[in-house]
């Protein structure tokens, strides 16, 4: 008595029920005797295609719940294989699956149908893959088909094919002698590159019946050794002396390196578990070369030059500087810096064309000189402020009849430092006094002298006397415009009569002689 096993599933039925009430979901409808079920499953489907378990039972054996969700407490198998769902409720609206396993004379036909896997999923993964070396990534396994699954493996939704070399993929396929199931699992040997950081690998099947199933992706650190080293210096732009220097030392392995050799002008030091090292305090003899290695492959190195940037000037003389008219002063501006440098001057905040010079100080080289240093970004300034002292000295003395011609100008025009006093030999009415600039002074007065006479101004200070003497006309007679025009014709016809006089007096002369 030769026997077939059969696998079969229950067609598609629409089962009604009441709300709260027990409902009775046929699998076979009494197609399959009783005492011929080897084994009866039933699955349903949880949405997306994702199936679930909920009881199986197996011949002359009491039914075996399986689920573990709301399900657990109210599934129930009835004799007939039909599936006693208690409670019923809204959410029991779903697709349930009914699986039959049986035991047939070989002269019946059996029917067999498709069954998609329960899911997929990647197992056995790897902790990292190596550059270069084969590595096992994962197994994915596909449970429970019908047919067997054919499994592909992808990177980044691409499919992977075995080439022998970088990627190897074995499969093997286990079959259930009970469910008649069968279940596929598919390893993945890889050897990475360094592009397949956060590379997205996963594997997927297209069952016979359904949408194709995909696994959760993987993502795995891709390892590889340090092949390029970089030496970076992060300090304030432009580095001066007094700064801090952090040097950073940047290797492109995974995993980075932790520890590194710093090589500081001819001293090495050893830094664990930081690629960091602190300069502080940095003077114009920290300039030079500077070195990172690894500690494990010192060959493996980077370098870079370090430049302090210095800039120092020293101005001669400065500060407050008294002297005499007329003397010398010698100015020195020394300039020590790490580069070219530029230099400006200003006298009272205004520009300078070029550096002054002092052969024979004069009142007007009084003032507040600055200097300015620049090299690039860095400054530096200087200055004093330069006093010219002297005796007074008259440079004019001058007159001038006033716009109303009713009274004399007196000017004394002075230089001398510091301020000279001025005085007058006259009594007269300050009339302006200008600013003391530059060591010069003006001084002017109206007076209204009633004679001619001779006035004279004097201007002194600490350091001497100057006087200087000028001749003044009386103002007596004090005329008008209009006495003016009347004085001129007044003359002119004096002129006229005097001329006619001389004329009477000629011809009178004449008639006597003859």
């Amino acid at each position: 008595f030769s026997s077939l096993l059969c696998i079969f599933f229950a067609g598609l039925e629409t089962v009604s029920g009441l709300y709260g009430e027990t409902l009775e979901i046929p699998c076979h409808n009494g197609a399959t005797k009783e005492e011929d079920i080897l084994i009866t499953k039933w699955k349903y489907d949880k949405g997306e295609g994702i199936p679930g378990d909920l009881l199986v039972k197996q011949k002359n054996k009491n039914a075996v719940i399986m689920a573990t969700d709301e399900y657990k407490d109210r599934v129930s198998m009835a004799a007939n294989s039909s599936l006693l769902l208690s409670a019923a409720k809204l959410t029991d609206q779903r697709t349930f699956t009914c699986m039959v396993v049986a035991l047939k004379p070989s002269s019946l036909t059996c029917f067999f149908s498709t069954e998609s896997p329960e899911g997929l999923e990647i197992s056995d993964q790897a902790e990292a893959l190596e550059i270069g070396k084969l590595t096992k990534l994962g197994t994915c396994v596909a449970k429970d088909a019908s047919p067997a699954a054919n499994i592909t493996w992808l990177k980044n939704n691409k499919p992977l094919v075995a080439d022998g070399e970088g990627i190897s993929i074995r499969t093997s396929v286990l079959l259930d002698p009970v469910t008649g199931l069968s279940t596929t699992a598919s390893t993945l040997e890889y050897s990475a590159k360094k592009e397949d950081t956060d590379a997205q690998f996963t594997c997927s099947t297209q069952p016979t019946v359904g949408s194709e199933l995909v696994s959760s992706p993987v993502t795995l650190t891709v390892t590889y050794s340090t092949e390029n080293i970089v030496l970076q210096v992060i300090a304030q732009d432009p580095l001066e002396e007094g700064d801090n220097v952090t040097l950073k030392c940047v290797a492109d392995g995974n995993p980075a390196p932790t520890s590194f050799n710093f090589h500081l002008q001819g001293e090495m030091v050893k830094v664990e578990d930081s690629n960091t090292y602190t300069i502080r305090n940095v003077s114009r003899e920290t300039s030079g070369e500077y070195k990172c290695s690894l500690i494990d492959d010192p060959s493996m190195e980077a370098s870079k030059d370090i430049t302090v940037n210095y800039l120092d000037i020293n101005l001669s003389p400065s500060g407050n500087i008294v002297e005499r008219v007329g003397e010398a002063l010698d100015l020195t501006l020394k300039i020590d810096s790490s580069g070219e440098s530029k230099v400006f001057w200003t006298k009272d905040n205004i520009m300078l064309d070029k550096e002054p010079e002092f052969a024979a100080l004069t009142y007007s080289d009084s003032g507040s000189y600055e200097c300015e240093v620049t090299m690039g970004l860095l400054s530096r300034k200087a200055s004093f402020d330069l006093i010219v002292e002297g005796a007074p000295v008259i440079k004019q003395l001058s007159k001038q009849l006033s716009e109303d011609a009713q009274h004399k100008v007196l000017i004394c025009e002075a230089e001398g430092s510091p301020k000279p006093a001025v005085s007058w030999s006259i009594n007269g009415t300050l009339l302006d006094e200008s600013p003391f600039i530059n060591g010069k002074i003006t001084h002017k007065i109206k007076v209204v002298p009633s004679a001619n006479l001779t006035v004279s101004c004097t201007v002194s200070n600490e350091f001497g006397i100057d006087t200087r003497a000028i001749n003044v006309s009386s103002c007596k007679y004090k005329v008008t415009v209009n006495d003016q025009t009347k004085l001129v014709v007044g003359v002119v016809v004096g002129l006229l009569i005097a001329t006619l006089v001389i004329g009477v007096i000629l011809n009178i002369s004449a008639h006597t002689v003859i």
